[in-house]
């Protein structure tokens, strides 16, 4: 990759505002090569990962050499707005702090249900603002980049000023309880004291449900708090929470962002998103307005930082992931050749590991990669999901063609790595017919590959509206199939379409050759088997076991 015409952009206002105060922080880089994207370069303070022992990944350990989100947007809200707490009360957004316990949500088999969290994470932003108003009174203002939950997944308040994404549209219905019943007193924290008439007219007449329940607790205050939980329980929305309008606001507006355990959180009634990685990156001052696949965070001193991690008498050689969270082998690597430092250090000390990539780039390493597995076993696979090129094109634009992965598959086996393919996500109507999933097996084979990885889409929160976006733009005709297989929040096709899907790929992985495994048949976080020799003279070279490799869908 070419990198002439590169700009230091030490004091470039345009770049992360305060970044270059921070601690590590070297500088940041533009260059023609990649338009409208800002590298800031600094020095990490550690290289591994752990893994949290309840998840599902078979590794413990992992490294991100580059830090950086394609989907990220500022999500961010009026101070003023209603948050939910733990105890059951709504507070302004404004009098919150980092570890205070709020609630948020989580999906529990085909249930959204309410659960306890905490802020990690608060900043500050001024930007342009809307109001959005329902139909059962309640309002709430935020930037056009926030995302509330809706019965057709989450949804920004506006559409994009360059390209397209989903958005709120009039009758779109949020889910929540919302605010509307709450009279102005219980948003300014003040109740009404005085005027026992309208308290008990106003609880003559409520009706049940959990809007009510919270108008009444609002309004009454009880000292004894016990009941005002909703810990637990699902979200049912009962009230009428259609849009009726969105209405942009005249000027900027000073609005508030935070980060939360569980992803999101109940602003003024309603289910609000925030971001996942927001909370690692808020030390770079991303709150100004910056997404995160304009500014990525480049560890250009990761090597060396892992290498005295790896001498720490607490490390115990597990096997540690590459290419779990951001592909180190994305075009900026060859810029910054941070992987060869990494595979080295790791193979020095002793440390088994893996790389999962959709980069050709890889192939630049293959010496390295021989010379780690002499030492250590080293696990390679390559993530290939559409075979046919236009499908390629439309899903993922910016990774390198088909073709190029499989050669790519090719020179690695040829090296003597027994690879593995990830054939994932498989598409329902779009891949999973057998005509293409044998085509594709036969030129996973035919590359040299050893073994399949295979599972049906999973549409996790963040990827389900963008891909019904693109089922819109794309293949309208299919759309109401998908809605019937991931209806409502749900993220994985049904069961009984899952077991259809991998009764119909494992005998065509059997006919070509290869050895397959099940994206749910979750691998043991395993010790190793002899690592692979590289003898050109050796017919059957011995070569790692099925790989405890990264589950990406």
């Amino acid at each position: 990759m070419r990198w002439q015409g590169q700009r230091i952009d030490d004091t470039d206002e345009t770049a992360l505002p305060g970044f270059e105060n921070r601690s590590g922080f070297l500088r940041s880089v533009t260059t023609p090569e990649f338009d409208g994207m800002t590298f800031h370069e600094v020095l990490a303070k550690s290289a591994l990962n752990h893994v949290p022992g309840p998840s599902k990944m078979p590794f413990s350990w992992t490294i991100n050499p580059y830090r950086g989100c394609s989907h990220a947007c500022v999500y961010c809200v009026d101070p003023r707005t209603l948050i939910l707490c733990a105890d059951g009360t709504q507070r302004r957004l404004s009098d919150l702090s980092v570890g205070d316990e709020i609630i948020g949500t989580r999906i529990e088999g085909s249930y959204r249900r309410y659960t306890r969290t905490r802020i990690k994470a608060k900043w500050h932003t001024r930007k342009k603002a809307y109001r959005v108003t329902l139909a059962d009174g309640t309002e709430l203002e935020a930037s056009g980049d926030h995302r509330f939950l809706t019965d057709r997944g989450w949804k920004h308040v506006a559409d994009a000023e360059r390209g397209q994404r989903p958005h709120l549209t009039l009758s779109n219905r949020l889910l929540g309880f919302g605010i509307g019943g709450l009279r102005e007193a219980v948003a300014t924290e003040h109740a009404i004291d005085d005027d026992r008439d309208y308290r008990l007219g106003y609880l003559s007449g409520m009706t049940g449900g959990l809007p009510t329940r919270m108008a009444f607790f609002a309004e009454t205050r009880p000292a004894i708090t016990r009941k005002l939980s909703v810990e637990g329980l699902a979200v049912k929305t009962a009230a009428d929470l259609r849009v009726v309008s969105i209405d942009p606001l005249p000027g900027e507006r000073d609005l508030v962002d935070i980060t939360t355990g569980t992803g999101d959180f109940i602003a003024n009634g309603v289910i609000s998103h925030n971001c996942f990685a927001r909370g690692t990156h808020t030390y770079l001052d991303l709150d100004a307005g910056r997404d995160f696949d304009t500014q990525i965070v480049v560890k250009v001193n990761v090597a060396e930082v892992l290498e005295r991690e790896l001498r720490r008498g607490s490390w115990h050689h597990e096997t540690v992931a590459l290419g779990t969270n951001t592909d180190p082998y994305q075009r900026a690597e060859g810029r910054y050749r941070l992987m060869p430092g990494i595979l080295r250090t790791l193979a020095e000390s002793g440390t088994p590991f893996s790389v999962l990539t959709k980069g050709t780039l890889i192939r630049r390493d293959i010496p390295e990669l021989v010379r780690a597995s002499a030492d250590v076993p080293v696990d390679v696979q390559m993530s290939i999901a559409m075979f046919d090129e236009g499908l390629r094109r439309a899903i993922e634009p910016g990774a390198p063609t088909t073709q190029a992965r499989l050669d790519t598959v090719r020179a690695l086996s040829d090296a003597g790595f027994r690879v593995g393919v990830f054939l994932m996500p498989i598409m329902p109507h779009l891949t999973d017919s057998v005509a293409a999933i044998d085509d594709a097996l036969r030129r996973i084979a035919a590359a040299g590959a050893d073994h399949v990885i295979h599972g049906a889409l999973h549409l996790r929160p963040g990827v389900k509206p963008w891909f019904f976006q693109w089922l819109s733009q794309h293949r309208p005709d299919l759309l109401s199939s998908y809605r019937a297989l991931y209806p409502g929040v749900a993220a994985e096709a049904p069961k009984a379409y899952r077991q259809w899907l991998a009764k119909r790929v494992r005998p065509l992985v059997r006919v070509h050759g290869l050895t397959a495994q099940h994206s749910e048949d979750r691998p043991r976080r395993r010790s190793f088997a002899e690592p692979p020799r590289h003898d050109a003279s050796a017919t059957t070279p011995p070569k790692p076991a099925t790989p405890a490799a990264p589950m990406l869908f």
